[in-house]
């Protein structure tokens, strides 16, 4: 391929480089390309009200990381598309989304306002070359060549954003026609054209805000590495793990309820002091087909080249192509050897290396570079961490002290933040030339700790749930809720393992004992040895006996084996199933004592997998089906996934559970199969209860606001219709009344009580929450490290008939039904099901589980 790595290199994908300080310097014009492109011609003004009305325009796309600060602060957009369209999911009746339930508290959250809005009125203009010039970073270079007629300004090589308003020319269509020359000494005309306004309410200004501050932050002398802006001087070196840790900051300007507030939360970036060489030499010494394990390995991974201080994506391993490799530059061909040497004085030290292939993007092509983009494997550094770096408890640990921050040490690191922003005489030039001013303390706001709620066992005992959100202790003499007796069961173990096996059965019995429940002594059935075929043939031989529960020991954690048992129990013989690993149940010296604990967590999970409930909380409604729903991308084909369902059939009536996955391609609708999930649902609450549940709230996880517009005109509209055929069909004229929340996880919030994270239960619904949504913040778990991350709900449909109090304390409830753990989640519980059940799915089985096993949690 003819191109140069250098020149050629414009960093793409999730990486966006620095540039050169002569291009920093140019006005405005730089920070527009780590934008979303603007229209050229037609500026839509702002938006109005309606309940359901989606407003066309454009608005902010905000950056988030992919690393430790996930998200943007109201939910995640990949890469740098324009998010067009905006939905108001807030009533135009809605008087207030507040609720009043439980004690008022004053929070802290790392929100900073703009003091000084913007008084002026940005002016549009298209600008054209002639003759025409293909390349931006050429355009942006000639038009700033007249930038003292502009002042402070904005251009992404056709759009210009200024504050001088020019006068038209008459008999022109042009308000300027400006004259300048080329390096090779050609004229070169830059014509202006006026193409609109952009009023104070406009969401482009909005925009345009996050641009100057994206340019402010160049001045803290921060580098730009993806999306968000790090601090390479201030990098923390894990010599351990061949690793270093970048901080940086990732933030955003955007309209709230009354004021445009700043959101800054801190990121840290992982980058790896190993280069793809590194890969590559352990790929040959480990691998017999070392290029199909290089390709595997480095493919999709974003790499840091230090030369240049730009980020790329890796999309392919050109094998035929080497450092010796020939190419044509102005000056004749060239090596990349002889390039490299010459333009960076670097030495390549293995000529026989393959390279590595970065496709140019949209963007890239826009700027004039359509040719491949080729790389040294032995200058590429890698970024960001692996699956096997993640199950390094070791490495994690050794991050955690410097990502999880208490809230004390993050607030301070906010305030650092600020103070630097607001401290560079670059960034004050900056903000003073567009007439804004940033406050120095973090936004205060109201917020409310809702009510502890009341978790039921047996024997009509309760516990009222305190500040640790945690009742496992309960469990050592209270019996649970509802209690499936376990009559007949096998455990399936190597026979090398059969004594720690019986030791750690008879542990569970005693459990079961402590807390009043029959647990039979199982059967045994031993294995000469641990292959998958043997564990195959030994659940087919005792579910030949009809047991109610299996229970199968493996020596240690192994993904292959583990969706051999699985696919064999959830599909080809439907039965429940617990597999425990010897490491954990076999007993140690340094965890002898926790073994009857490990036992009774084991009983909790066997019992809600026969439909048994080990703890209830107190439900003010009847009829209410509460709905989780979750997609989970598959680990074997990219292009595949899968949607998982799972619905409460009545909980003040039945501890029963329905649950359905399907699969779906990639940039398939899933409302189709959305609907036919809820449809089977409603079907099998129907034979339950002998009637249709009197109101759904429906819990849509895993949405970006990229797919919000998508998921509030397409599945919505989609299910809403469907279930009021069924209603009707059914003889309810008024149809089905259902609540759709839209839940998120990746958001940058955080939000604090005296420099402490704040109690569970605890709920913002004003000042930060969007004037277009209905919508609030929970803080529901209670973490023990680091700083709490709330969950942002947005209620996108609701004729259910409650307020927002109401809708916020089902919420709340609903984050302590989780049968996996014996405390409140993130999210509400039949989130939690159907994420695990569609990561089930995608990781291990690969198909629909029998529907022999749809009103048991098997999954859990």
């Amino acid at each position: 391929m003819n191109n140069l790595p250098s020149n050629s290199g414009v960093s793409r994908g999730r990486g966006r480089g620095t540039k050169n300080n002569k291009e920093q310097t140019r006005g405005l014009g730089a920070p527009l390309d780590q934008a979303a492109q603007l229209p050229e011609t037609k500026l839509v003004g702002g938006p109005s009200g309606g309940q359901q009305e989606t407003i066309k325009e454009s608005v902010p796309t905000n950056q988030g990381s992919a690393d430790a600060a996930e998200g943007d602060p109201r939910g995640s957009v990949r890469g740098r598309r324009l998010i067009t369209d905006i939905v108001r999911s807030r009533p135009s009746g809605l008087v207030t989304k507040s609720g009043t339930s439980g004690k008022k508290v004053a929070v802290q959250c790392n929100y900073f306002k703009l003091l000084k809005r913007p008084n002026w009125t940005l002016y549009v203009y298209r600008v054209d070359f002639s003759p025409d010039v293909d390349n931006t970073s050429l355009r942006r270079g000639l038009l700033s060549e007249h930038r003292n007629k502009f002042g402070g300004y904005i251009f992404d090589g056709t759009v210009l954003f200024c504050t001088t308003k020019f006068p038209d020319v008459p008999n022109s269509p042009y308000v300027l026609d400006l004259l300048t020359k080329s390096r090779a000494g050609e004229n070169i005309r830059v014509l202006v054209k006026s193409a609109g306004i952009v009023d104070i309410a406009d969401a482009q200004q909005v925009q345009v805000l996050n641009l100057i501050l994206r340019r402010a932050m160049e001045c803290m002398k921060l580098q730009l590495v993806s999306r968000n802006y790090f601090d390479p001087q201030a990098k923390i070196v894990l010599d351990n793990f061949r690793i270093e840790l970048w901080p940086g900051y990732t933030t955003s300007i955007r309209q709230h309820e009354s004021d445009l507030l700043l959101c800054a939360e801190i990121a840290h970036k992982v980058m790896r002091t190993d280069t793809l060489y590194h890969i590559l030499s352990k790929s040959i010494r480990e691998s017999d087909d070392y290029q199909d394990a290089f390709k595997r390995e480095v493919i999709g991974m974003i790499v840091l080249t230090d030369y240049n201080n730009k980020t790329y994506r890796i999309d392919d391993v050109d094998f035929a192509s080497t450092p010796m490799t020939k190419f044509d530059t102005k000056d004749g061909e060239t090596s990349f050897v002889e390039y490299y040497k010459k333009r960076y004085n670097i030495t390549i030290r293995d000529f026989k290396q393959p390279l590595l292939v970065s496709r140019p993007t949209e963007k890239n092509i826009r700027g004039g570079v359509d040719q491949l983009i080729k790389l040294i494997p032995e200058l590429a550094r890698a970024t960001g961490l692996t699956d096997q770096m993640r199950s390094d408890f070791r490495l994690m640990k050794a991050m955690s002290e410097h990502t999880r921050m208490t809230p004390d040490r993050r607030i301070d690191r906010l305030r650092v933040f600020n103070q630097r922003l607001q401290g560079s005489a670059g960034s004050q030039e900056l903000f003073q030339s567009w007439n804004m001013r940033l406050d120095q303390t973090l936004v205060e706001i109201p917020a409310r700790v809702l009510p502890p709620q009341k978790i039921l066992f047996g024997n009509q005992s309760f516990y009222l749930c305190d500040s640790r959100a945690d009742w496992t202790f309960e469990f050592r003499n209270r019996s649970m809720f509802t209690q499936v007796a376990i009559k007949r069961w096998y455990v399936i173990t190597p026979r090398r393992s059969l004594r720690e096996t019986q030791e750690f059965v008879k542990l569970v019995i005693k459990a079961a004992n402590n807390m009043k429940m029959h647990v039979a002594e199982p059967r045994y059935d031993e294995l000469p040895d641990d292959r998958n075929a043997n564990y195959s043939q030994s659940i087919d031989n005792c579910a030949a006996k009809d047991p109610q529960m299996i229970m199968i020991v493996i020596k240690t954690q192994n993904e292959e084996k583990y969706s051999c048992i699985k696919k064999r129990t959830c599909v080809d013989r439907a039965m429940p199933s617990q597999v425990v690993t010897l490491r954990t149940i076999a007993p140690r010296p340094d965890k002898a004592s926790g073994l009857l604990s490990i036992a009774t967590k084991v009983l909790i999970q066997m019992n809600a997998k026969l439909m048994g409930a080990p703890w209830m909380i107190q439900m003010p409604l009847n009829g209410l089906m509460t709905v989780g729903f979750d997609v989970c991308h598959s680990s074997k084909n990219k292009n595949k996934s899968y949607g998982a369902l799972v619905a409460t059939m009545d909980i003040n009536t039945s501890t029963r559970y329905y649950s359905s996955v399907t699969e779906h391609m990639k940039g398939q609708e899933l409302s189709d199969q959305m609907s036919l999930n809820m449809t089977c649902a409603l079907k099998a609450y129907r034979e339950h209860h002998g009637t249709l549940p009197e109101r759904i709230l429906f819990y849509r996880d895993g949405v970006g606001e990229g797919q919000l517009y998508q998921v509030f005109n397409t599945e919505v509209k989609f299910l809403k219709d469907q279930l009021d055929k069924i209603y009707k069909s059914a003889g309810k004229e008024e149809g089905c009344r259902l609540a759709f929340i839209v839940v998120a996880k990746r958001i940058n919030t955080r939000y604090f009580v005296n420099k402490r994270n704040p109690e569970p239960g605890t709920v913002v619904d004003d000042i930060i929450t969007l004037p277009e949504y209905y919508d609030f913040f929970l803080v529901s778990q209670c973490v023990k490290q680091g700083t709490v991350s709330p969950t942002h709900y947005n209620v996108i449909h609701d004729n259910m008939g409650m307020n927002a109090d109401k809708i916020q304390m089902l919420t709340f409830k609903m984050t302590h039904l989780y049968y996996n753990w014996s405390g409140t989640l993130r999210v509400p519980a039949v989130c939690q099901y159907a994420h695990k059940l569609a990561f089930l799915i995608a990781e291990s089985i690969h198909r629909a589980p029998a529907s022999g096993l749809e009103n048991q949690l098997y999954f859990l």
